[in-house]
């Protein structure tokens, strides 16, 4: 039996489609990329409880990249998305939709198809997204840390979230505040 594969991102678990952009993040030693490394595309499925229903081969990496830039390209004005923003969403959404139906305990219920199972984690991630732009576009943020590239969804009530963590990034922008107050010189 193999051990559990450890998520090594240090932002998981907001929403869907934040958490596939935040497969990207800064360390000490530059960048890294979870869906570059070999278990990257293991370990996101894993995480997000997609591992059965997407395969993990070549084809859903691609998909799964192909998704991440068209939600790298909507966050940046997610308020007034661009040509190139909609037609990134809109081309992966369109290798799916979402099959109403009566479940067997003759409640509704949902299901998504794809047109090939490699889009399907994608999609998911692509339709999480549209569902947060209709709750409320204003609340997906990217850190205000100039050296950090993560998203989130702020559920603060005051709506002033501006860290992905205010324990790494909030706190490196006070150490910095605080060193360069230190360092001016003061008046006599």
């Amino acid at each position: 039996m193999s051990s559990p594969v450890i998520d090594p991102r240090p932002l998981p678990g907001e929403p869907l489609s934040l958490d596939l952009l935040n497969t990207r993040w800064m360390t000490g030693d530059g960048p890294r990329d979870l869906l570059a490394e070999p278990d990257g595309l293991t370990v996101w499925l894993a995480a997000n409880k997609l591992a059965g229903h997407c395969p993990q081969d070549a084809a859903a990496r691609e998909a799964l990249l192909a998704a991440r830039e068209a939600l790298a390209v909507a966050v940046r004005d997610p308020g007034a998305p661009s040509r190139e923003a909609l037609d990134g969403l809109n081309a992966v959404l369109a290798h799916g939709r979402v099959r109403r139906l009566i479940g067997p305990d003759g409640r509704p219920a949902e299901e998504v198809e794809t047109d090939l199972p490699a889009w399907r984690a994608p999609w998911i991630a692509v339709n999480d997204y549209v569902e947060l732009l209709a709750a409320d576009p204003g609340r997906i943020r990217a850190c205000a840390h100039d050296r950090c590239v993560l998203h989130f969804f702020d559920t603060s009530q005051n709506r002033r979230r501006r860290w992905c963590s205010m324990a790494v990034c909030g706190n490196r922008a006070k150490a910095s505040r605080h060193h360069a107050r230190t360092k001016e010189p003061r008046p006599e």
